[in-house]
């Protein structure tokens, strides 16, 4: 890379509860590492190879702080980047996670709470916002400040810092407070923005912080246009001092101007291709085949949360097979579940709820040679894919979802032009929706008929849909992502226009000096 491209490739930093790498202490003491699957990873794989990454996450395992406490550099790297693993007190992290992150903010934020009955705002709300959501943000602040220090006093090259998601919300203010305004700073919120309504279950001070520390940003991301706008509109609504002057994709405050812009995030379509030809996958596809045998199948694959709506979709199905007969015994309903804080009573009861339903069902229309319902509980992404490869119709119903990827993994995989039946709430709505049949995850009703109407439909319409949803999901990945956001805080950076090339200029200056 040449010294003037040197000066412009930027310090990318990424801050988010969860790191990329799991660490496991051998017996010989040194340290092994795990790679996370998650899409943030697999974009910053590939960045890496071409800038300077930096990722700053929560030391969550007693291996993660050996590790930790190990270094004996600030950043070491790990398989080409940087990391920084704080170490929280226990107390303090449970307060910050299993309080106010989970399941206080994450249930306003897919409008999950009963508000007749819950969530309760008690002391402990406010010992767990004092002495963990606010101490883990600022410790983040502190560790991201420490980390660019030198950097900063150089002044050679942008820095652009990325806090990820409903854990960081106070993390902007504090690093302002501590850096000042020479680097970028850009959250990205993975989880669904709801309305301004749903904002006043929170006491006054709480969502304004949350607010207010969001705005000592330069541009927020979200998943869909519609995030976006409810985040401008709730800001403008809750905070005085916050004015959209019309626009529907910024704000200002304090004489500062934020934008808030969507960005969807996707798949890695080339990793998952080469997944589904693995042995592994062919095993289960193969032993999938032969209980499926010539019987319809009815999917979906879906963490063990309430907003899935997996009850509601038992309850669907159910539905249509009370109302068509002519079904029972010709499908196959397959529900892979993947356990997610099961810690939390909600989700442990929510669990309960399905197998319940289920029994329920089989109860009712199973026979001699046939079970309706068969739910596997239990994280395995081979199995999955392979599944996905199957289904006829893969059912994605959530009451409300940041994207959900499982559409997308599931339209891009497919082998029996399967039709989705999408919920009208979900992020990949704004999508696939056009060649998805759309419901409304409340619906039973609909939800019914919907499947009914999939099982049914002419073979050239699901091959049509089938094609274009796939080309959808083939034409955008998980790489392109990442790169959109920090072309824009380059751009915003170097006070370009959106249509230059900043990054891919910095990229192919790399390229070229291989």
């Amino acid at each position: 890379m040449s010294s003037e491209n040197s000066k412009l490739s930027p310090l990318i930093v990424i801050v988010s509860n969860r790191g990329p790498f799991q660490f496991e202490t051998m017996p010989d003491g040194t340290f092994k590492s795990k790679r996370g699957t998650g899409g943030l990873v697999t974009a910053l794989m590939s960045l890496a190879q071409k800038m300077d990454v930096l990722w700053i996450a929560t030391a969550l395992s007693e291996s993660d702080k050996a590790w930790s406490q190990a270094q004996t550099e600030t950043t070491p790297l790990v398989d080409g980047i940087k990391m920084r693993l704080v170490i929280a007190d226990e107390d303090t992290y449970n307060q910050y996670y299993s309080t106010i992150a989970n399941p206080l903010l994450w249930f306003i934020q897919h409008s999950m709470w009963d508000m007749t009955r819950s969530p309760v705002i008690d002391v402990n709300t406010w010992k767990a916002w004092n002495e963990g959501y606010t101490p883990m943000n600022e410790l983040f602040a502190d560790a991201v400040a420490e980390c660019i220090a030198d950097e900063l006093k150089k002044n050679e090259r942008p820095i652009i810092v990325f806090p990820q998601d409903y854990h960081l919300y106070l993390f902007p203010k504090f690093l302002r407070e501590r850096v000042g305004y020479g680097v970028q700073i850009q959250p990205f919120v993975h989880i669904p923005w709801p309305g301004i309504d749903g904002w006043r279950i929170l006491p006054r001070e709480m969502r304004e912080a949350i607010l207010s520390g969001m705005l000592y940003s330069d541009r927020i991301g979200f998943q869909t246009k519609r995030d976006a706008f409810n985040f401008v509109q709730t800001a403008r609504f809750y905070l005085e001092d916050a004015h959209t002057y019309g626009a529907r994709d910024s704000i200002v405050y304090q004489e500062r101007k934020v934008h808030a812009t969507n960005y969807p995030i996707s798949i890695d379509s080339d990793a998952i291709e080469q997944l589904i030809h693995e042995p592994l996958a062919h095993l289960y596809k193969g032993q999938m085949l032969s209980q499926i045998g010539d019987r319809k199948l009815i999917l979906r694959v879906d963490r063990v949360e309430p907003s899935k709506n997996i009850l509601r979709g038992l309850q669907a199905y159910k539905a249509m097979l009370e109302a068509h007969p002519e079904h029972i015994g010709k499908v196959q309903k397959l529900a892979l579940l993947v356990p997610s804080r099961m810690e939390v009573d909600e989700y442990q009861t929510y669990l309960r709820d399905i197998m319940a339903e289920a029994g329920m069902i089989n109860a009712q229309f199973s026979s001699e040679f046939w079970e309706p319902v068969r739910v596997i509980v239990g994280e395995n992404y081979h199995r999955a894919l392979a599944a996905m490869q199957l289904y006829n119709v893969l059912l994605v119903n959530p009451l409300a979802d940041g994207m959900n990827l499982v559409a997308k993994e599931g339209v891009l995989v497919n082998q029996r032009d399967g039709v989705l039946v999408l919920s009208e709430h979900a992020g990949a709505f704004y999508e696939l929706g056009e060649y998805a049949l759309i419901v409304s995850p409340f619906d039973v009703y609909s939800t019914a008929n919907a499947l009914h109407d999939a099982l049914t439909m002419p073979e050239d319409e699901r091959k049509r849909r089938a094609e274009a949803l796939r080309a959808i999901v083939q034409n955008s990945n998980v790489h392109q992502w990442f790169e959109r956001q920090v072309e824009d805080a380059l751009n915003s950076h170097a006070n370009k226009s959106p249509t230059s090339s900043t990054l891919e200029a910095i990229i192919s200056a790399d390229d070229n000096t291989a």
